[in-house]
């Protein structure tokens, strides 16, 4: 994998539709409003199947081809969120349900990154998959979190989705952008 700063930064994820996609962001927003936290601005509402990693463009083919793949073997299948959750003492989140599916997605991501890619294992820290979707992070100060957690600790929230394809996001220099779509089944890449 190349570490040179220069190569485009990428991320591989899940993006809820709408409305949901919405509701998501009006939360991060709200954490940016009551919270002094903002950082979870810089990306869509998403589910990180593969952390960040730097990708030349002279292999974008082997990317690209990696990625089809693995849509192409899957098949669409529900999300459903339900209720808050945290990594103290700096990330909230909205807790993704258990899922085969989507366990057996990003396994499926991982091995591609690794075996076809020679990425390591995308899992955060070697950290085992954890799914959910980042309200606050890394600007979330600790007095701040303590704040927030109290309040969103105690506060409901249920959602789904169907997820039916994989997202590339390149990171801009500003924040992160969809860049190419893959979608489960035969027919994949929806150029954007």
């Amino acid at each position: 994998m190349p570490t040179d700063k220069s190569h485009p930064l990428y991320f591989i994820a899940i993006i809820p539709s709408e409305p949901l996609a919405s509701e998501l962001m009006q939360l991060k927003e709200y954490f940016r409003d009551h919270y002094n936290s903002k950082a979870s601005l810089n990306s869509p509402p998403h589910i990180t199947l593969h952390m960040p990693f730097r990708w030349k463009d002279q292999r974008k083919e082997e990317l690209w081809g990696g990625l089809t793949e693995v849509a192409h073997e899957s098949e669409s299948f529900t999300v459903e969120l339900q209720n808050f959750n945290a990594f103290a003492p700096r990330v909230i989140f909205v807790d993704v349900l258990k899922n085969p599916a989507l366990e057996k997605l990003q396994q499926a991501v991982s091995q591609m990154g690794r075996r076809k890619l020679k990425l390591d294992t995308g899992n955060y820290k070697g950290q085992a998959f954890h799914p959910h979707i980042t309200l606050a992070f890394r600007d979330l100060r600790k007095p701040m979190f303590r704040e927030a957690w109290s309040d969103f600790s105690q506060r409901s929230f249920t959602g789904n989705f169907k997820a039916d394809h994989l997202v590339l996001l390149k990171h801009s220099g500003k924040n992160w952008e969809v860049h190419e779509r893959f979608k489960f089944g035969k027919t994949n890449v929806e150029v954007i």
